[in-house]
């Protein structure tokens, strides 16, 4: 069997198999706590048991193309689903962790529907009112955090894709603010700019 053959594991028999008595289950994930600039995203997704969608995975696992067609097909077949973001400033202020926690937080009290249990991709929970439960690598596990990885994915990909025609100077179209070395160089070339997170950027002198 050719690998790409492998069957995609079946991540909406884990949600039902380990969550059996819970009606309205929640997946939040976040995107973006590594990049050196923008806004850090995140999701919450409630998805429907009986209308599942074909080939969801992580987000990081699907290529560029296959996340596009999933957002759409998320938001339209999602019983609920909310997507936030923390910009910069605020990451600065508070610290990436405490920036991506209240991202989710806040994706998950914006939904339409109140979960009965929020379950989080890795190993710490937002300060919620609900039952919530971190799951570690829980986007390649769970068919709910998994959909919320790929909007909180495409969402914050869309939105580095609007600054850059902002600032084309940095090059955010080809590295979303990772820390390339071509993001470095760019840098380096036209300084920091106020959609950076400055906090990321102390070490800058060790990287130019």
């Amino acid at each position: 069997m050719k690998k790409n053959d492998i069957p995609s594991p079946d991540l909406f028999l884990f949600d039902a198999e380990s969550f059996p008595d819970v009606k309205y289950l929640c997946g939040a994930d976040e995107a973006g706590r590594g990049p050196l600039a923008g806004p850090v995203f995140a999701a919450a997704v409630i998805l429907d048991p009986q209308n599942p969608i074909p080939g969801i995975n992580d987000s990081k696992k699907l290529t560029e193309k296959k996340r596009e067609l999933l957002f759409d097909e998320i938001i339209e077949k999602a019983l609920a689903y909310s997507i936030q973001m923390i910009s910069p400033q605020e990451i600065d202020e508070i610290n990436i962790l405490a920036a991506s926690m209240k991202a989710m937080k806040l994706s998950v009290e914006a939904l339409q529907i109140t979960p009965d249990m929020v379950i989080v991709d890795g190993n710490k929970t937002p300060d919620l009112s609900l039952p919530v439960k971190a799951i570690v690598k829980g986007d390649a596990q769970s068919a709910c955090i998994a959909a919320a990885s790929v909007l909180a994915k495409v969402s914050r990909d869309r939105y580095m894709l609007e600054l850059h025609q902002k600032y084309p100077q940095y090059c955010f179209d080809k590295h979303k603010g990772y820390p390339t070395k071509l993001h470095y160089q760019m840098i380096a070339e036209h300084g920091i700019s106020d959609i950076h997170r400055k906090t990321f950027l102390k070490t800058l002198d060790k990287h130019i």
